[in-house]
C-alpha cells in the first residue's frame, strides 16, 4: 500500500513558479514510478510528468516540457514538481500518482488514468493572468 499526500498548491500570477510536493507513506515507495496528472475544470484528467523509481528517467507531456521539472527523494519518500513560467492554462487540480507503468509514452495513453494504482487527493493550482 502507498498513500500519497500533495502540498504546495496555491494562487500565483502568470510567469511565476510553484513547487508541489507529494509525501508518500509505505515501505515500497522506492519501487514505484511516480508521476503527476492534472485536471482543469470541465476537462479530462491529463498526464503531466513521470519519474522512474531510480530517478534516472523522466518523461513529460509536451505542454509542460521545458517549464516543469519532476524529481524525487527516495530517502524522504517524496516526489516534487517544480513549475516555472506558469500560464493560466496550467490552472488545475494536480494529482500525485504511483504506478509500475514503464516510463515513457505509455503514460500518455487515453486510458492510463484508469489503470494507475495509487492517487493522491490533489492540490489546487491557480494561475492568474
Amino acid at each position: 500500500q502507498v498513500q500519497l499526500l500533495e502540498s504546495g498548491g496555491g494562487l500565483v500570477q502568470a510567469g511565476g513558479s510553484l513547487r508541489l510536493s507529494c509525501a508518500a507513506s509505505g515501505r515500497t515507495f522506492s519501487r514505484y514510478n511516480m508521476g503527476w496528472f492534472r485536471q482543469a475544470p470541465g476537462k479530462e484528467r491529463e498526464f503531466v510528468a513521470t519519474i522512474h523509481w531510480s530517478g534516472g528517467s523522466l518523461y513529460y507531456s509536451d505542454s509542460v516540457k521545458g517549464r516543469f521539472t519532476i524529481s524525487r527523494d527516495n530517502a524522504k519518500n517524496t516526489v516534487y514538481l517544480q513549475m516555472n513560467s506558469l500560464k493560466p492554462e496550467d490552472t488545475a487540480v494536480y494529482y500525485c500518482v504511483a504506478d509500475t507503468t514503464p516510463i515513457g509514452s505509455l503514460w500518455k495513453r487515453v486510458g492510463v488514468k484508469n489503470e494507475i494504482e495509487y492517487w493522491g487527493q490533489g492540490t489546487q493550482v491557480t494561475v492568474s493572468s
